[in-house]
This record gives C-alpha cells, structure tokens and sequence, in this order.
C-alpha cells in the first residue's frame, strides 16, 4: 500500500461507520491476515474453528464466538485478540504486537461495515445522527442572573481549588466555577465575578444548571464524612433545598429537566433518585459495580444515563428506574456523559481515551473516537502515557467540546470531526463549557483558572 493512502486511512480511523476512506478484507485485510494469521487460522489449519483465509471464513466466526461485529470494533473476539495488552492472550501468540497502523486498518475495516471488495455495500445501516435543535419550552422573562447576593467570605487558602465543577447557563452568560467551600458566579461576556454561592457542605464536586437556568444545582461534600446536594436559586442565591445524606462525599449527580428529581451517586456504587420537593427517595439504582463517576439525565427527561469506574455505563427509565439498555464500550473509568440538547446523541469519555457518540434510541456507539487526547511523549520517556477523557459537553449547536490528558481541549462536530484545539495554559483542563452562544469555550484547569478561547478555528 502507498504510504499516503495509508496516512489518510490513519486521519480518518476515529470516525465510525460513516468512515470516508472504505477499506476491504479484499484490498487490504487478508494481505494483512497471510502476513500474521493464516498459520494458524487458514486452510491448513484452524485453531479454534476460526478460518480467515476467506471473507465467509471471518463472518462466520470460531467456536469462541463472533469474530467481527459491522460497525463495532470491540464487540468481536479478533479486534480484542490482537490489541490485548497480556503478552498470553494477545494475538499471534509468542510475536510482538502488530504494527499500529495495521491495528488500526482492521479497526476501520470493521468500523466500516465489513465491506467484502470496492464495490461492496458497508453491513452497517446509515442513521441520521445530525443535529436537529429542539424545541424548548423555557420560562419567560429576563436571562436569570444574580442580582444583589448576600456578600460571602470566602475561607482562605494557600492555592485556588482547581476547578473540579464547572458549568454555563442555558439561558444567561453565566458560568458557575467550584472553589472551596463555595460556588463562584461568574459573567462568562465581561468574565467578571458577579456573586458567590456558599457551600458550607464541603468540595464541590458538581455543578448544573437547570433547563430553564433559574435553578443551580452543587454536589459534593466531604470526603467519607458527609455528601449531599443542593439547590440554588441563581437569581437571589437563597438556598432552595438540600438532598440526599450520604456518609461519603457526593461524587455524580443531576438535576431532572423538569427540577422534580435530583440523582447522585458515589462510592457506595449505588444511584439514589430523590424527590427535590419532598427530599424522599423515589428509587435506586444498584447495576454498577464501582464508584459512580457520572450522571445525567436526558433533556427530554425520559432516560437517565448513568457511568462507573469500571467502565460500567447504563441507561435507565428515568420516571421509574427500569433498565433500557447497557452500553458496553469502554475499558476504564467513564469520566464524564454529556446528553445532546435533542436527546438524540450521549456523549461519553473515559480514562481509556475513547469518547462515543451513541444514538441513544438503540444504544449503538454512532461515532467512536478512540485516542482522542493523545499527549505528546516527553522526550527519553517510555512505556504507556496516560490518554484520559477528563470531561466533555455539548455546546448549543451539536458540538462536543473534550479536554484530556494531552493538556488539551478539542471541539468536535456532530459526526466526530475534529474543528479546534486549544492548549491549556493552566496544566490539566478537568472541566469544560460552551457558552451560550456557542462561540466561546471555556476551560477550567488544576491550577483554578478559567480559560477563554474563540469557537472559531
């Protein structure tokens, strides 16, 4: 193959089945095979029933089950084989890893719908994945911004808390910042802080602002001590309820479109459901099997999207708590889960460095970007870098903006296409923003500082 086919087969190898450059078992996978895997898995022989030596041969699988599932690269035993990172179970055996870029080839073969030759049709159904702006039904009236808050003192310290929560309003330009023990307010037009919210209740962990942006909703606590939820109202700052009593700090949490049900979650694995007028639980959650990192309910308020350390990522009846689907993608932790405002798309990344797009009527990842913040290797270093998703949203228009642990934060179209990066000029981006009107993106790093750069390349 020429290299500069190759290299544009390697720009394009995040996107999902709608990759434009098609590979084929023909052109370009069984050259591949022959090379690694067809003394093992040929004609002559075929260990585990599994012949790749014909394009039947793959579709048809071994006696471990299916070899490649269209459309899913991870979902099949031959993509897990030779990307597994035990020297035992990795594939062909007793050889070094294949080459990234041939990795990479079968990744997108398989992503692509499996097409057999040029002329073959991809085995992945199209969907319409395009953002279609919904219509919202928001409370008339002025933008709700503070107005005349009670003075705070803020409790000093030695260094700014970095800048765990962060989040803008869908109906002012506001943005909320975490600081230590307290919320700041801050005017995301003339960036100048415009009140504070005290949280006596510790760190806070998470920041949303309701539907309507009338209503902040802060999360956290302390550290296996004391956790619980509270709401705002971001107009007076008077404290309008406190949720949930949780005997460590509040990890994950949402506020419901409708503001009659808040989520949170933590250590103890388990998702409560509360009622935000009464403060009773309504039901919980028990699937997941490690800390709950992420919460967010659909803007619809139909489902309720939940993620775990392990990787563990789920969707959920919001009204009742019944189970709808179980999206199996990631590897490690889930760090963050963005809802699209048309309740179409979930956006989700992890510690694997992988963020999915997934259509969230079936579950299926529409848009996979693995690799998404790969950070440049420091010279005379070696071994694995760290290539986490820290945190994504979506900004008005469709777009998803990341930041990782590259040091940087990208904004992505709807179908996954990369349109910026900016370098964070703080050390690591932990949050991120959009603002409301879409042409600013807001950074908020471990040093707690905000970062401010133009939507525009």
């Amino acid at each position: 193959m020429r290299r500069s086919t190759l290299c544009l087969i390697l720009a394009v190898a995040g996107r999902s089945a709608a990759a434009e450059t098609v590979v084929t078992y023909n052109d370009q996978i069984r050259p591949l095979f022959r090379e690694h895997c067809l003394k093992c898995h040929g004609e002559d022989e075929q260990k585990a029933d599994l012949n790749l030596s014909t394009f039947a041969g793959v579709m048809k699988g071994g006696s471990g089950g299916e070899a490649v599932v269209a459309g899913r690269a991870s979902a099949g035993l031959l993509f897990e084989a030779i990307t597994a990172e035990d020297d035992g179970e990795r594939m062909p055996p007793k050889k070094p890893p294949l080459p990234r870029e041939q990795i990479e080839l079968v990744r997108v073969w398989i992503q692509g719908g499996l097409r057999e030759s040029s002329g073959s049709e991809s085995m992945v159904a199209a969907r319409d994945i395009g953002f279609k702006p919904a219509v919202q039904d928001l409370a008339n009236g002025p933008p709700p911004m503070p107005r005349d808050l009670p003075k705070v003192t803020v409790p000093s310290s030695r260094r700014p808390l970095p800048v765990i929560a962060l989040a803008a309003s869908p109906r002012a330009p506001l943005l909320a910042v975490a600081g230590q023990e307290h919320v700041r307010l801050v005017d995301s037009a003339s960036r100048e802080t415009v009140g504070i919210l005290p949280f006596p209740e510790g760190q806070p962990n998470v920041i949303r602002f309701s539907r309507d942006g009338h209503v902040l909703m802060v999360a956290g606590g302390k550290p296996v001590q004391s956790g619980s939820v509270v709401l705002y109202d971001v107009t007076s700052g008077k404290r309008l309820a406190q949720i949930g009593d949780e005997t460590d700090a509040v990890l994950a949490a949402d506020l419901s479109p409708d503001q009659k049900l808040v989520a949170l979650g933590g250590s103890g694995k388990i998702v409560k459901v509360f009622d935000t007028a009464t403060g009773r639980q309504i039901y919980k959650l028990t699937k997941h099997t490690d800390w709950v990192t992420a919460v967010a309910f659909s803007p619809d308020g139909e489902k309720l999207a939940t993620a775990d350390r392990a990787g563990g990522l789920h969707l959920w009846d919001a009204r009742g708590g019944g189970i709808l689907l179980t999206l199996a993608e990631h590897k490690a932790a889930v760090r963050a889960l963005s809802w699209r405002s048309d309740s179409r798309m979930l956006a989700s990344g992890g510690e694997d460095g992988l963020i999915v797009w997934w259509d969230a009527k079936d579950g299926w990842p529409a848009v996979t970007m693995p690799n998404a913040h790969p950070p440049d290797r420091p010279p005379g270093q070696y071994g694995k870098l760290a290539n986490g998703v820290l945190a994504l949203t979506f900004g008005p228009k469709g777009e998803l903006l990341s930041a990782g642990r590259d040091g940087r934060f990208t904004l992505w179209s709807d179908a996954g296409r990369k349109l910026s990066t900016h370098q964070s000029e703080g050390g690591l981006p932990l949050q991120v923003a959009v603002s409301l009107d879409g042409k600013t993106l807001i950074s908020g790093d471990e040093a707690g500082r905000l970062q401010f750069e133009s939507a525009v390349p």
